[in-house]
């Protein structure tokens, strides 16, 4: 895949053989260490794919037969891994780093990763986005490797619909997950919920209330267009909008007055309700209709080593190959901010010349 759109060389690597680390300066580029765009911000969370397997086929993600996965030699390895994210935090400046997937919990020695990345300097905070399958079991692990928070997804309360969307009987399996996640002081634990018209989209009400019994923090995500098929239409997607309104019909939703700092989820506080002593919230990740582009501190690694500055990049700039040709780690830190430098100001959703990302969310990273 190239990694800039329109058939131009990287930002900051002239063009070249795979792999080439001869800088080019960019004179529009301020000399800061930090990773900053053209339009004022700075990514601090780095989200980090261990792979793009996973053990569900989710209906809006993937076919029911799967994908073709990476060549294992085209993953990073832990050591890769490591340097990389040793790279974003000591000379990048990122503080929080989320393990995403694919399904995380499969890379093997995954628990170690946390430990490990718990020691790096300034210590990042670290949470993990997963369906929960095998969680249970590991959560006390997790925990004492050094975990804080976990986001779960779960679209439904009810077994047989859960087996419908993701083409596996496992709903027991992610519930026991977000009870040893809570048990495990995970908290906030957080449940992450995908609306689909038809499906499970008379569950809103349903879910909000098995959240506050349990206090669990609720996130509803607008599906995106990031399925392996193509397949998305706005048309059919569950907008924020009707999320608030299905909420609305049983709960009285006020605005959250804490300010959203580039958090992804519009938060809105549940009024008579509380979780750990503080007004219980709902939020929806609206990055279809609300989008919140403007205020993205972002930045993305994929299991194959690559950089997106956006989730809906349709450009990557190519870290594995300079890393395994022998580039330093300021080369490296210099090639990041170079591809983040590049960022557009939004995803375009809106624009007629949109284009599906050609890579799946299980191959980018959630």
């Amino acid at each position: 895949m190239s990694t800039v759109a329109l058939g131009l060389p990287r930002p900051g690597v002239r063009p070249g053989r795979a792999g080439d680390v001869s800088a080019v300066a960019d004179p529009s580029r301020p000399a800061s260490p930090y990773l900053l765009d053209r339009f004022g911000r700075r990514a601090r969370d780095l989200r980090v794919s261990l792979t793009d397997r996973c053990n569900l086929r989710c209906t809006y993600c993937m076919p029911a037969e799967g994908l073709d996965w990476m060549p294992q030699d085209q993953v990073l390895s832990d050591d890769e891994l490591l340097r990389l994210m040793r790279v974003a935090v000591e000379r990048l400046g990122v503080e929080e780093i989320r393990f995403t997937g694919g399904e995380p919990l499969l890379r093997k020695g995954i628990v170690d990763l946390v430990r490990e990345t718990a020691l790096l300097r300034p210590r990042p905070e670290i949470s993990l986005t997963t369906n929960g399958i095998g969680f249970a079991r590991r959560a006390a692990d997790f925990a004492d490797a050094g975990l804080d928070r976990i986001n779960i997804s779960l679209d439904t309360l009810r077994s047989d619909t859960f087996t419908t969307l993701t083409r596996r009987p496992r709903h027991a399996d992610v519930l026991a997950a977000l009870a040893a996640a809570t048990e495990a002081g995970l908290r906030p634990v957080k449940i992450n919920a995908v609306l689909l018209r038809g499906v499970n989209d008379h569950e809103a009400v349903d879910l909000l209330a098995f959240a506050l019994e349990h206090g669990y923090h609720l996130r509803f995500i607008e599906q995106m267009p990031l399925d392996a098929g193509h397949s998305w239409q706005r048309s059919s997607m569950i907008t924020a909008d009707e999320i608030q309104q299905r909420l609305q019909e049983r709960f009285e939703l006020l605005p959250h007055p804490a300010p959203r700092d580039g958090a992804p989820a519009e938060l809105f506080d549940v009024a008579g309700y509380s979780t750990d002593g503080a007004p219980a919230t709902v939020g929806i990740i609206a990055s279809v209709t609300r989008p919140f582009c403007g205020d993205c501190d972002r930045t993305r690694l994929t299991a194959d080593g690559q950089i997106r500055n956006c989730l809906f990049a349709r450009s990557e700039t190519d870290l594995r190959a300079a890393l395994r040709s022998g580039a330093d780690d300021e080369q490296l830190a210099d090639l990041w901010r170079g591809a983040m430098w590049s960022k557009l100001p939004g995803h375009g959703i809106d624009d007629p010349s949109f284009l599906q990302p050609d890579r799946p969310m299980s191959a980018i990273g959630g």
